[in-house]
C-alpha cells in the first residue's frame, strides 16, 4: 500500500486533519469548475465527518465514533449529494461497508492510489457535462483504533456487529484506506 509521510502529532490532531492534509494538483486557470467544486465538496465532507468522530470520541469514546462512521458519513454523503447534484460518497478496496463498493474505475483509481501511479486526486471529464473526482483518505494515529491490526476486543466485537464481513482492519498510519468520491452527471444544462 502506498504510505504518506507524516509527521509527528497528536493522534486525535492528525486523524482529524489527515483527509485534508494529501497534498493536491495546483488549480490552473483552465481547470474545470466542476473540479473545484469537487474538491470543495470533499474538503466540506472530511471536515463533517472529522468533526462528528472527534465529538463522538471525546463522548463515548470509540464504540460511539463506530456509529458515526455506520450511520453518520452515509447521511453526510447523502445531504452532500442533494444539495450538490453530485453522488457524493467514499470507497475502498477494503470495505467495512458493503454500500461502498467501488464501481470499477473507482477500484482502479483506488489501485492507482495504492501504486502512487496517479497524483494525490483523480478527475476526469465524463461526456459534455458530467465528472468523476476521488481523493484518497490515509489513515491516521487515531484511525487504527478501529482499522488497525491490533483491536480491542470490545471495538472487534462492535465492528463485527455492526459489519459483517468487515475488511477495513490492518492498515498502518499513512496507508490509503479509500478515498472520497464525487460524481458529476452528464447531464444538458437548462439553456441549451
Amino acid at each position: 500500500m502506498r504510505r504518506i509521510q507524516t509527521e509527528t502529532i497528536s493522534p486525535i490532531i492528525l486523524c482529524a486533519i489527515a483527509a485534508l492534509t494529501v497534498p493536491t494538483v495546483a488549480v490552473t486557470d483552465d481547470e474545470s469548475a466542476l473540479l473545484l467544486k469537487s474538491r470543495e465538496i470533499t474538503a466540506q465532507f472530511a471536515t463533517e465527518l472529522q468533526s462528528a468522530l472527534k465529538q463522538s470520541m471525546e463522548a463515548g469514546g470509540p464504540i460511539a465514533a463506530i456509529g458515526v462512521c455506520k450511520d453518520m458519513a452515509p447521511q453526510i454523503a447523502a445531504d452532500l449529494s442533494r444539495e450538490t447534484g453530485a453522488t457524493v460518497g467514499r470507497t475502498s478496496l477494503k470495505l467495512r461497508n458493503q454500500a461502498n463498493t467501488p464501481a470499477p474505475w473507482q477500484a482502479q483509481v483506488l489501485h492507482d492510489f495504492d501504486a502512487s501511479v496517479t497524483p494525490a486526486e483523480y478527475f476526469e471529464q465524463v461526456g459534455k457535462n458530467g465528472a468523476r473526482y476521488m481523493k484518497p483518505i490515509p489513515t491516521g494515529g487515531l484511525c487504527l483504533t478501529c482499522h488497525g491490526s491490533e483491536l480491542s476486543p470490545d471495538i472487534r466485537a462492535r465492528l463485527d456487529e455492526a459489519y459483517p464481513g468487515d475488511q477495513a482492519r490492518g492498515y498502518n498510519i499513512g496507508d490509503i484506506r479509500g478515498a472520497f468520491s464525487v460524481v458529476w452527471p452528464d447531464q444538458k444544462p437548462a439553456d441549451e
